[in-house]
């Protein structure tokens, strides 16, 4: 069987910082700076292609940040030196992220005759009142005329990011939001709920705003559950959705453990056994490509029994979700422990078997992380079982 890994590209900068993103990024407009980390990607891209051995990459994702604010140029560019280097399978699903403020067709139409062949369309909310709240540069018009921009440009994948858990966003918004997004058309739509994370606007000033309340939140996860489900849309992980055949081969290979390369400052890597990530910090990740000096700041080997509770964490989160075979197999310890803890999430109608396989329901999804400690906790019991013996 062939070998395949994914890679990840990290675009670090956008128009402004959103008041709830706390992911690494920065409102960078000056087009040397671009220049300059579009190179020094594609010299660390040249270096890792020779790191891959005999693995195919079979799906690249530009993530951000807005990689489509660098523009359709530099973006190709970096996506000839991956085919160039990289051992690029025929067919590969190729992913870019974008914001609707600069998403235009001429420029949507060099992406996809330079190879992009997936588009996902950060647009969290058609609500403009709460888009402005959210820092975003768009509008729900811009929104929805990206949309058709992409598909006059050949787009035939295309996804919509939406965010629900908003504050002041009320049950009529949300349902405008996912009727909106489904008379568009897209082949893939995500949900997320609304996180505050620490440092960020939204947190920092949280006493200002009105957040709705745990019951609220899940009234508005099983609207977006059942109504994307009525229109097509298969609930394939907790927070995608997709057409049959349009789930999202990139992040699969996140929540299956199958290896994947990030290439950026923040960005990831899970390959060879080892997980590491590189420096959070633009200027040193540029300057340690160029002088090849330290680039990692964490680097390590995964023990089994750790791998094991990823399979377990990760797997949850999907629809498929995990096998006790599978589980015994490839770690070589009992699944025992956790079927007992998962016969008694299904007896409360959180969990579902089907055969040898064990999932969580859209009600389980909504626990996902209480129930996963739960399991984590009963491997950790059997771990020291079998160290004691």
């Amino acid at each position: 069987m062939r070998r395949t890994v994914g890679l990840y590209v990290h675009i670090p900068f956008c128009r402004s910082k959103c008041a709830y993103c706390d992911f690494y990024s920065m409102s960078v407009q000056e087009k040397t700076i671009w220049d300059d980390y579009v190179k020094a990607l594609v010299k660390h891209i040249k270096e890792t292609g020779s790191s891959l051995g005999s693995h195919a990459v079979d799906t690249v994702y530009f993530g951000g940040g807005t990689p489509s604010l660098i523009g359709h140029k530099r973006l190709v560019t970096l996506l000839e030196s991956i085919d160039k280097h990289c051992r690029l399978s025929q067919g590969a699903e190729i992913s870019l992220e974008g914001n609707p403020d600069s998403l235009e067709e001429k420029s949507l139409k060099k992406l996809r005759r330079g190879g992009f062949n997936r588009l996902s369309i950060g647009v969290q909310s058609f609500d403009d009142g709460l888009l402005k709240m959210l820092s975003r540069p768009h509008s729900s018009d811009q929104a929805q005329q990206a949309f058709h921009s992409a598909r006059k440009a050949g787009f035939d994948n295309i996804s919509l990011d939406l965010l629900f858990g908003l504050p002041w966003q009320t049950a009529a918004q949300w349902a405008h939001a996912l009727h909106t997004a489904v008379s568009l058309g897209p082949e893939h739509v995500s949900c997320y709920g609304l996180k505050l994370e620490e440092g960020t606007p939204l947190h920092l000033n949280r006493g200002e705003y009105a957040f709705p309340d745990d019951d609220t939140q899940a009234d508005q996860y099983f609207q977006c559950v059942e109504g994307l489900e009525r229109a097509g849309y298969k609930q394939y992980e907790i927070s995608n959705f997709a057409r049959p055949g349009y789930e999202c081969r990139h992040n699969m290979k996140y929540w299956t453990l199958q290896p994947y390369v990030g290439l950026g400052p923040a960005a990831h890597s899970d390959f060879g056994n080892r997980r590491w990530s590189y420096v959070r910090d633009l200027k040193s990740y540029v300057n340690g490509v160029n002088e090849e000096g330290v680039l990692t700041d964490d680097m390590e080997e995964i023990p089994r029994l750790e791998r094991a509770g990823e399979y377990v964490m990760l797997g949850l989160r999907t629809a498929r979700g995990i096998s006790g075979n599978e589980y015994s197999r490839e770690f070589r310890v009992s699944f025992d422990a956790l079927e007992e803890r998962l016969e008694v999430q299904k007896k409360r109608g959180l969990a579902a078997r089907e055969g040898d396989r064990w999932r969580l329901t859209p009600q389980g999804f909504l626990l996902s992380n209480r129930i996963i400690g739960d399991l984590l906790e009963a491997l950790s019991e059997t771990e020291r079982r079998v160290s004691t013996q």
